[in-house]
């Protein structure tokens, strides 16, 4: 085979490596504080490989941290799958419901081991953004306690269920710094404008 036969083999390759590589992506809920209140939302894919059907399964959406119970998306129905294996709890807070909700219906149920999906819910498909919001609401009234909590039923990146509360947003590293550059351009720009001042006087 000539060299540019093989590196153009070598690059394609590696190229189908790369995409094959990039179709695995763990579901993952981040929960903060927003404003007044704290939000949960989730978005990645569920390969359902190595779990068992139980059926169809109606929850309202919101969680349950003593039971390590997180219930994302619109309320309504949701197809049921058991065989999840993880943490117990995320917190010492008991049952709160969303104030509001949005996208498709999927939960970790950990208590049963069981994981819900929206009806009909193709393994290994891309989920869109699933939120709740809990309004005026902190992860400490809510008994949540920061941290990653992950659920599994498999070795594939797609047959983990995430959920990473987030104590706070964190002020940049690079913030404090880029305001004192700001506030020299400001002294210098000011300086300038006093000397031109005098000049011209």
């Amino acid at each position: 085979m000539k060299s540019g036969k093989l590196w153009t083999a070598v690059f394609c390759g590696a190229l189908l490596c790369c995409v094959g590589g990039a179709k695995a992506s763990t579901y993952i809920v981040t929960m903060q504080e927003v404003g007044a209140g704290v939000v949960a939302t989730g978005s990645g894919q569920i390969d359902l490989t190595g779990l068992t059907a139980i059926g169809t399964i109606g929850s309202s959406a919101g969680i349950r941290p003593v039971n390590a119970d997180v219930v994302l998306g619109t309320p309504g129905l949701a197809d049921g799958y058991s065989g999840v294996s993880g943490p117990t709890n995320f917190g010492s807070g008991g049952i709160a419901f969303a104030s509001t909700t949005s996208g498709p219906r999927v939960a970790s149920l950990p208590l049963f081991g069981a994981l819900l999906v929206p009806l009909g819910y193709v393994s290994d498909t891309a989920l869109g953004a699933s939120t709740i919001t809990f309004s005026t609401a902190t992860l400490a009234s809510l008994g949540v306690t920061p941290g990653t909590y992950v659920w599994t039923w498999g070795q594939g990146a797609d047959q983990r269920f995430e959920l990473d509360v987030v104590s706070s947003t964190p002020l940049p590293a690079a913030l404090p710094l880029f305001a004192t550059g700001l506030g020299a351009l400001g002294l210098f720009g000011w300086r300038r404008k006093k000397k031109a001042a005098a000049l011209a006087a």
